[in-house]
Parts: structure tokens; C-alpha cells; sequence
């Protein structure tokens, strides 16, 4: 008997203008459809006021991938094939991806499968909606623009003006009078030589909120002088709006939208001199002294600072937190890290800094000396050997159930041939011989899927010596400048973050909390292929070692079951 097909629903709605209840409308027509066919239902995926003008940050659809990809079901069922995106190029890929996996894809508005002829005509037209849906939202925003209304989002400092019923002017805005003087205080202490960062700072002290009740930081004042962002170029405070002043477009390899800065010929100014805060003359001393401190950099294509692409990355950059505020802890002198929140906000209390060298010193001692026991390393090998074997004779017997099936379709195949070569055929003869057929076409697919049995896995029993090798060749391998780079990117995969906590007997007034990854560590104590092409002597691996490598995913499921290491102090 054939068996049933397995059947998924897709639904999703663009924003949060729309009916959430749309997403269980869409689920009740894939239901009624799914039910015609006499498919069982095995589940459904949604992405709620999402866009379907890129496939990134939609949460559903990522998971009904790799469900996919998984063979969990043989079937996805959506209303119609702008639900799955609005942009060609992700819907013909994926349609490729569930093609290639043996999925099918059907739509309840087609009432058939969608094909490559459906893709191509109908996913053109999705995103030529799209693209007249944007042609049409700026031109609404040029127009609200044009007569003094603000097309964008609420600047601090004023408040929005309720619409009347019925009316479709929205954009108005007043002046909200205790924000304003936060602005104009702003602008008198910015123009008397005071720094973004000592204003922010301020005002966190004082206890003043920031622009959506956040706290201040600097970048909130200061913020882009050709984006018009921040405080102190946000040309509305003089009684200016402008519009256009940047474009932006999504970069297909993420997803993000990236901001390109105007030609000052495309930027659409119109007075507004009723939401005027700052004078004329303090704004002109705001954009003066500005002139004066700005020190001009090259810029990437996207408008990015050259600085922060060619910015040096260090040892332990971007694991280092604070254990006060849980911000980060940065560079804010020659060597030196410090709590960023802090210097940046005011509102952590954490003042301690500590240098580089010291902290970096400190990390490869823990991992050394402390973070790889032999007790660690044999308890871990001991449940990753009863994990790998509940795993292989799960999948073994899977394969054994498999193998029986298909020597069994195999000889009802024979039999069925026999039968025909001696004159008996019929109706019912070829629909058997179509179920056998297909079965055996779903057997391979899912032996293939289970896939051959993996070698016996290996670790070395002088794991803890090797590793404490490899982290001394790592240390040295720092001061090599011609593998520096690569070598300090292996250790930074092995630390989760350090968290550092102001304590009065702790080296340098730092407590210091390592977090690590046990199954990446133990990674180091394996051999590399010789395929890697890696030098020898990296502290990665050595030709004549015992074991065979794993992938660290495979090592680190098994450590997150218990075994990983807590927090280590250094």
C-alpha cells in the first residue's frame, strides 16, 4: 500500500498593519486543500509581520528549510506563491532546494503543483509588486514631505499629532516642550566644547531620558553628519525638513539594508518653521565646530569608514563583557580595555581597565593549566563513546529495517515480472507494480538519506597532554607574524566570552570568568587531515596522531548534554 503523503503549510503577512488573523485564514484554505488530496498533515510554519523581500530574518521559513532538507515531510502547501517571497531570485531558490530534496510545492490559489513555468511567471509578478509598492510608498512620502509633514519616523523633541477622523494627513508634529530643552541644552553644550560623550554622560546621570526612554549615548548626539542622523544634524531643529537625504537597498548576500548618502540635488527641502527649536546662529556653531574636529576618512562602497573595516582585531576582541552592565569591554586607550557602556554612557560603574598583554596572559594560562583536567577529558570521551553508539545502532537498525524492505519490494518486483512474462496482466497487476515501483524509489531515498555507517571514532588517551601542547604552540604561534591571524581566530573559537567583574583580590582588580566551549577544545587535541594542507607545528594538529577527527559540531552537541565546562576563573 502507498503510503500517504506527509503535508506542511507555509503561511505569512507583511506588517503589523495587517490581521494577525490572516495567518490562520491562510492555514484553514491549506487545511481544506491538504484534506481534498488526502495528505496528512504534519505540521505548519509562519512568519508573522514579515517581509517577503528577502528570505533572511523570517524565522519560519528558515526552520521549514532545514525541515526540508531533513525529508520530515513531502509536501508544502501555501495560498499562493508570493507567501514564499516577493524577490525571483529566493523563490527560485527555493524551489530548487525542495526539487533537489524530493519536495513538492503546491499552491491553494493555482490548485495544482507549482512548477518551473509558475516560478518564472508568477514570481516576476510578485516582485513587480513590490517594486510598485515601493514606487508608491515614496511617492506618498515625497508628497506628505512636500507640505511640511514628516514622512519618517518621530524625531525627539516632538510629539505626533493625532489625525482627525477621517482625514489622511498624517505626518503633523508639536513641539514637546521638556525634550526641546534637552535639545537646546545639547546644542549650548556641544558648541561651548563639550563632547557628545561627556552630554550623554550627563544626562544618564541626571537620570534624563533618551529618545524612546533609552539611555543616552554618544552616537545618539553626534550621530552622522552626511545621513543628517543624530541630534546635532537632524536639520528639523532649525525648522528644516528634509527628505531623501539617503537611499537605501538591500544586500542580497544578508538581507540588510545598507544606507548610500544622496546627491545634494536629490535631497527635498521644505521650511517647517513652526517646529523650529534651535536658532540659527546656534545651529551654525554646532556645524562649525563640528567642521573643525571632523577628520576625513575614506568610505567603502556602502558608506561604511575605511577605519572600522581595517579596525586591528585582537586576541579576545568581542569576548570580553562587563560583569556589571553586561556591556562590552573595548579598547579605550594604547592596549588598554575598558567598559565601553561605561565610556560611552556613563551608566555602569565599572571604571577598572586592564592592558592586553595581561589579559590575554591570563586566558591561555586557564586554558592551559585549568580548563582541560585529565578527569574532564576522560568523563568526556566516555559520554561522547556512549553517545556516538546509542547513535550508530539507532541508525544501524534504521538501515537494517531499510534494507529488509527494499529485498522485500525487490522480490515483489520478480514475482510481478514473472507474473506479466506468463500472460497475467491487468488493472490491478500495473497498479501494484506503480506502488512497488514507488516504494522502491522512497526506500533509496531514505537509505540515502540515513547513510553509510561512520568510522570507528577514535580519541587520542593522551588527550590533556596534547592539548596543553597544542595551547603552548598557540601561544608562540601569536608572536608569528606569518600565521598570527589564523592561529588567534582557532583560539578565539574556543572561548564563549570572559566576563570580567570588578574584585579587590583578583589580578589587576579583575575577576575574570572564562566561558568555553569543551568539544572545540578537545578539536585541538585531534589530528588533522593531511588534506588540510595545514604547518606543521601550528598547535591544530600533527601528522602521526592517533584518533579520528570529528566535525566540532558533532563534539559540541555531545558536551552541551552535561559535559561542557561551567564558567573558569582565571
Amino acid at each position: 500500500m502507498t503510503r500517504r503523503l506527509r503535508v506542511v503549510f507555509y503561511a505569512r503577512y507583511s506588517d503589523d498593519l495587517q490581521r494577525a488573523e490572516s495567518i490562520a485564514d491562510q492555514f484553514e484554505l491549506c487545511r481544506r486543500y491538504a484534506e481534498q488530496q488526502g495528505w496528512d498533515i504534519v505540521g505548519q510554519y509562519d512568519d508573522a509581520a514579515q517581509s517577503g523581500g528577502s528570505r533572511f530574518f523570517r524565522s519560519g521559513f528558515a526552520r521549514l528549510l532545514a525541515d526540508a532538507e531533513a525529508r520530515r515531510f513531502d509536501v508544502v502547501v501555501c495560498e499562493s506563491i508570493d507567501r514564499l517571497g516577493r524577490r525571483l531570485a529566493d523563490v527560485a531558490d527555493f524551489y530548487d532546494r525542495l526539487t533537489f530534496w524530493g519536495v513538492r510545492i503546491h499552491a491553494t490559489s493555482l490548485g495544482t503543483e507549482i512548477t518551473q513555468m509558475h516560478i518564472g511567471i508568477f514570481g516576476t509578478i510578485a516582485q513587480m509588486t513590490l517594486i510598485d509598492l515601493r514606487s508608491k510608498t515614496r511617492r506618498g512620502q515625497l508628497g506628505r514631505a512636500r507640505a511640511g509633514r514628516i514622512p519618517g519616523g518621530l524625531a525627539y523633541g516632538y510629539d505626533v499629532v493625532p489625525q482627525a477622523p477621517g482625514s489622511k494627513d498624517a505626518g503633523e508634529r508639536r513641539i514637546r516642550a521638556d525634550e526641546a530643552e534637552v535639545v537646546r541644552r545639547i546644542f549650548r553644550e556641544y558648541v561651548s566644547g563639550r563632547s557628545a560623550r561627556h552630554i550623554a554622560r550627563a544626562l544618564n546621570e541626571e537620570g534624563v531620558p533618551g529618545p524612546g526612554g533609552r539611555p543616552w549615548i554618544d552616537t545618539t548626539i553626534r550621530g552622522q553628519v552626511d545621513r543628517g542622523t543624530g541630534i546635532l544634524n537632524n536639520a528639523i531643529y532649525k525648522g528644516e525638513l528634509t527628505w531623501n537625504r539617503c537611499s537605501y537597498v538591500k544586500d542580497p548576500r544578508t538581507g540588510r539594508r545598507v544606507a548610500r548618502v544622496n546627491d545634494a540635488q536629490a535631497h527635498e527641502v521644505v521650511a517647517v518653521p513652526a517646529l523650529r527649536i534651535i536658532d540659527d546662529a546656534t545651529w551654525a556653531a554646532a556645524k562649525a565646530r563640528q567642521t573643525e574636529m571632523r577628520i576625513e576618512i575614506g568610505r567603502t562602497e556602502e558608506g561604511q569608514p575605511l577605519n572600522r573595516a581595517h579596525r586591528r582585531v585582537f586576541l579576545l576582541s568581542g569576548l570580553l563583557t562587563c560583569g556589571c552592565c553586561g556591556g562590552g569591554y573595548t579598547i579605550t586607550g594604547k592596549d588598554r580595555y575598558g567598559c565601553a557602556t561605561r565610556r560611552g554612557r556613563g551608566t555602569c560603574d565599572n571604571g577598572h581597565t586592564i592592558t592586553r598583554q595581561h589579559i590575554e596572559a591570563r586566558v591561555l594560562g586557564a586554558l592551559r593549566e585549568r580548563l582541560l583536567t585529565p578527569e574532564r577529558v576522560q568523563e568526556f570521551v566516555r559520554a561522547f563513546a556512549e553517545a556516538l553508539a546509542a547513535d550508530e545502532r539507532q541508525s544501524g537498525a534504521r538501515r537494517s529495517q531499510l534494507e529488509r524492505q527494499q529485498a522485500e519490494t525487490e522480490r515483489g518486483l520478480q514475482a510481478l515480472v514473472r507474473a506479466i512474462e506468463n500472460g497475467a496482466w491487468s488493472d490491478t497487476v500495473q497498479k501494484r507494480l506503480a506502488e512497488l515501483e514507488a516504494r522502491k524509489v522512497e526506500i533509496k531515498a531514505e537509505l540515502a538519506s540515513v547513510g553509510e555507517p561512520s568510522p570507528a571514532v577514535r580519541l587520542h588517551p593522551n588527550a590533556a597532554d596534547i592539548y596543553a601542547a597544542a595551547v603552548a604552540d598557540l601561544e608562540a604561534a601569536l608572536n608569528d607574524p606569518d600565521i598570527r591571524t589564523e592561529v588567534a581566530e582557532v583560539l578565539r573559537g574556543l572561548v564563549e566570552k570572559i566576563v570580567l567583574t570588578p574584585d579587590a583580590d583578583a589580578p589587576d582588580g579583575l575577576a575574570a570568568a572564562l566561558h568555553g566551549d569543551l568539544a572545540q577544545i578537545l578539536t585541538l587535541a585531534m589530528p588533522v587531515p593531511a588534506s588540510t594542507g595545514r604547518p606543521k607545528g601550528s598547535g591544530l594538529g600533527g601528522a602521526g596522531r592517533a584518533g579520528t577527527p570529528v566535525r566540532g559540531s558533532q563534539l559540541s552537541v555531545v558536551a552541551g548534554a552535561g559535559f561542557e565546562p561551567a564558567a573558569f576563573r582565571l
